[in-house]
């Protein structure tokens, strides 16, 4: 029921989500606020990125603005993306990390890597404090603003490869919030934008919002973003 049968382009949410899809030949995680956006910046850099297990002992995760010229190997721990893509690892699906910025590239090797391509907005946790000193343990899902646009993003590009109808309801509704919203400000202006932008990391959202200006594909091979 809730694997979407008989869709070839899906989504479901959070590490139930990947649970859901986990029959889908590809595997797409989204986290623009920030893990993904992250793994962008560093893969287009020429890095790597490893996505470590998140956990309450995790020390701070390192913004995008200060990865913006990194190289090399960045271990890049988040309650989101990073555990999302770690749990992704586990269903022998291909996996791609994709954001505002790199959506249409990553449409498109998704397209070639196979049939069934399931998209995971990662989500907010609420009670989850990762920027100060509040609480570190994970609270319940929070469906953001930001993942569900940039899942919308490259469902959108891969449904305009396709005939009508391949995408689910749950897909459809992505699209839909995609091709009829302001997506630079509603990112600027959502909760989890306007959070980072009162902790002063605004530069952060300005990386999140670049939409289209990448052509990077993150593929995680061996447990590696490359």
């Amino acid at each position: 029921m809730f694997s979407q049968e008989g869709y070839r382009l899906r989504l479901e949410w959070g590490p139930e989500g990947i649970d859901a899809l986990k029959g889908c030949d590809v595997l797409v995680v989204v986290d623009v606020l920030s893990f993904t956006t992250s793994v962008d910046l560093v893969v287009g850099n020429g890095g790597q990125v490893r996505p470590s297990r998140w956990g309450p002992e995790s020390g701070r995760t390192p913004r995008p603005a200060s990865l913006a010229g990194a190289t090399g190997l960045v271990e890049l721990p988040s309650p989101n993306g990073s555990n999302l893509s770690s749990l992704a690892a586990t269903t022998g699906a291909h996996v791609l990390a994709a954001c505002l910025r790199n959506a249409e590239a990553v449409a498109e090797r998704a397209a070639q890597l196979g049939e069934v391509v399931g998209v995971v907005p990662g989500g907010e946790r609420w009670g989850l404090d990762v920027l100060g000193t509040g609480p570190r343990e994970f609270g319940p899902l929070r469906p953001c603003v930001e993942d569900h646009l940039g899942a919308g993003a490259v469902l959108a590009a891969l449904a305009s490869r396709l005939p009508a109808g391949q995408a689910s309801p749950e897909a459809e509704l992505a699209i839909t919030a995609f091709t009829h919203t302001d997506v630079v400000r509603a990112v600027r202006e959502c909760g989890s934008g306007r959070e980072l932008t009162g902790n002063g990391h605004a530069a952060d959202v300005e990386l999140a919002v670049a939409l289209g200006v990448s052509r990077v594909v993150p593929q995680l091979v061996e447990g590696v973003f490359r």
